[in-house]
């Protein structure tokens, strides 16, 4: 296996820039995935590292080798695309052998390695099927295994569980993260959906714009998301943003004031900006039906039952919050619902950015 390195990655076509200056560091043997909107240059920075597309500016290193200028064949990478592309006149095994041939492997080599790759990818006993008599979930499992019969070292994933149904999806999930753990490779995976990317990534990957607003751990992204756009992406739902004031003890947005301890409060009177959000995640703001001295009093708007938790929607003077309760929390709509914020898990940002005490 090889690490990958990204230094400066550019990519215009004529006068649209799609990623700017991407600087990124993957490990041997890493699991990572880039995530983010469609149209945020995700799919289009795999490709660079595929060799599909043309870097316009920037270094790319596969291992210590690097390869802006090297066909696709020569960068050793294996990439499994959304759609199978499966050929329909060839059965499993011609297809999974099918680049192997291609590259006047010897047969005896292509037996062994399509018969290794299919009992990892529990598909012994389809090797005589044609694509038309697989399911969904089969085809993804042929088209990762014709990647691993290559033996690359390096293996890129652009969005492959987009085309299954739900359970499929999970089931899939599931698959590839077992996959990982055994060939213990590295790969990148593109997905817009961040329960996927959580579901298995060592590290996250966050694009927004073209560029990478923030590369940590699932954890890190979710509990010190570093962007608006990460706390916001990140997490179902995603952290609740509120415009804020400043105020004597805190912050303030319309008649509601949350007290904020002294250090944040020096911290807000030395930052130039007026450009000032907190956010705070549905998990972690407190609901009861008692006031207390740190609770404000809110109106229930909706409560979504989604079995293992509910996600309630409140209006609190102007702002519109997501709450989420457990199972055995009951609140009424058009009741009230008295709220409490925990300092220890309110973000202060200031122009969309995360500040602490230490940045200043």
């Amino acid at each position: 296996m090889a690490s990958v390195t990204l230094r400066n990655i550019c990519k215009s076509y004529d006068e649209t820039q799609v990623t700017r200056n991407v600087n990124l560091d993957i490990d041997d043997g890493e699991f990572v995935v880039f995530v983010g909107p469609s149209g945020c240059g995700k799919s289009t920075l795999l490709r660079m590292i595929a060799g599909l597309e043309d870097i316009t500016s920037g270094d790319l290193y596969i291992g210590n080798d690097k390869v802006n200028n090297l066909p696709p064949k020569e960068r050793e990478v294996g990439m499994v695309f959304q759609s199978y592309a499966l050929y329909p006149h060839m059965n499993v095994a011609e297809n999974m052998a099918f680049g192997l041939k291609l590259a006047k492997t010897d047969k005896a080599e292509i037996d062994r390695r399509v018969n290794d790759a299919a009992k990892l990818l529990q598909l012994n006993n389809l090797l005589e099927r044609k694509p038309k008599d697989l399911s969904g979930g089969q085809r993804q499992r042929v088209a990762i295994g014709r990647t691993i019969v290559r033996e690359p070292t390096v293996f890129l994933f652009d969005e492959p569980l987009s085309n299954l149904d739900a359970s499929l999806r999970v089931q899939m999930r599931i698959e590839i993260s077992r996959l990982h753990k055994r060939l213990d490779a590295t790969m990148v995976y593109v997905t817009h959906d961040q329960l996927e990317a959580s579901t298995f990534a060592d590290k996250i990957a966050v694009m927004y714009g073209g560029q990478i607003v923030q590369f940590g751990t699932p954890t890190e992204l979710f509990e010190q998301p570093n962007h608006t756009f990460v706390g916001y992406f990140i997490g179902s739902p995603g952290m609740n943003l509120i415009e804020v004031q400043r105020c004597p003890r805190g912050v303030c947005f319309g008649s509601t004031v949350v007290p904020l301890s002294v250090q944040h409060v020096e911290l807000l009177q030395r930052l130039q900006s007026n450009n000032l959000k907190i956010g705070i995640r549905p998990e972690f703001i407190q609901a009861s039906d008692m006031p207390a001295d740190d609770t404000f009093e809110a109106e229930v708007l909706d409560v979504e039952d989604l079995g293992t938790y509910k996600v309630m929607t409140v209006k609190l003077d102007f702002e519109t919050l997501k709450v989420r309760l457990t199972e055995d929390q009951h609140f009424a709509v058009g009741g009230q619902v008295q709220l409490s914020f925990p300092e220890k898990w309110l973000k202060l940002y200031v122009d969309e950015f995360l500040v602490e005490e230490k940045d200043q």
